[in-house]
Formats: structure tokens, sequence, C-alpha cells
């Protein structure tokens, strides 16, 4: 499975941004997979942003981000998205997308070690 990250940029504190990733694979079919964001400031470790189960029925956040990012997917085009409100200095990361075919979509998700694929990442930066 690749994993193609895109979408990041500069946008100042309060602004939107929308980031995309782009599956494929031989053979590979995107449904089969739960989908996932992360995001790792400098110096920091990687810590979990938001998970989408398979049909995107289910959505899970981190507490940083609940209420201001979300989630979403389209199957047909094999992408899952991130959209980005109200953007804050402290979401400065690089944004990773992941993907997993896991059975079970739960808590366990939040740990990077649980993710099988990995994007090369795309640096969000908020100005104050």
């Amino acid at each position: 499975v690749q994993l193609q990250a895109s979408g990041g940029g500069l946008v100042q504190a309060g602004g939107s941004r929308r980031l995309s990733c782009a599956a494929s694979g031989r053979p590979f079919t995107f449904s089969n997979y739960v989908m996932g964001w992360f995001r790792q400031a400098p110096g920091k470790e990687r810590e979990f942003v938001a998970a989408i189960s398979w049909s995107g029925g289910s959505t899970i956040y981190a507490d940083s981000v609940k209420g201001r990012f979300t989630i979403s997917r389209d199957n047909a085009k094999n992408t899952v998205y991130l959209q980005m409100n109200s953007l804050k200095p402290e979401d400065t990361a690089i944004y990773y997308c992941a993907a997993d075919r896991r059975s079970q979509f739960d808590s366990t998700m939040s740990s990077p070690g649980q993710w099988d694929y990995w994007g090369q990442g795309t640096l969000v930066t908020v100005s104050s």
C-alpha cells in the first residue's frame, strides 16, 4: 500500500486547510483499511489526530482537535481527507496519513505502532 499525502502549507491562525491522502497498491481494496491521520511537531513524538472506519461510519478524534478537525473518506477515489478549521499555532506539524487492515475500530488506533502503512507526510505551518 502506498499513501501520498498532500495539502500542507502555511496558514494563519484561525484559518482552514484540507489535507488529502491518496492510497494505491496492487492488489488493493481501500475499503478494507481503517485510515488515520497523525502529526509530529518538531522535537515531539508522533501523535494521533483522527481515524475513520472502513465505510466511514465511525470516526474518532484526539481531544486536542475535536470540534475543529473532520476526517472523511471517499472509497470510490481511494482517498482520505482531513478538514482542519480554526487552526492554532500549536497545530503546526508534519501530518502523516496511515492505513491499517485491522478488524477492530478501537482506542488502540491511537498508538502509531498499531498502523501498518504510512505516507510521507505533509507540513502544515500555522502562523500567529
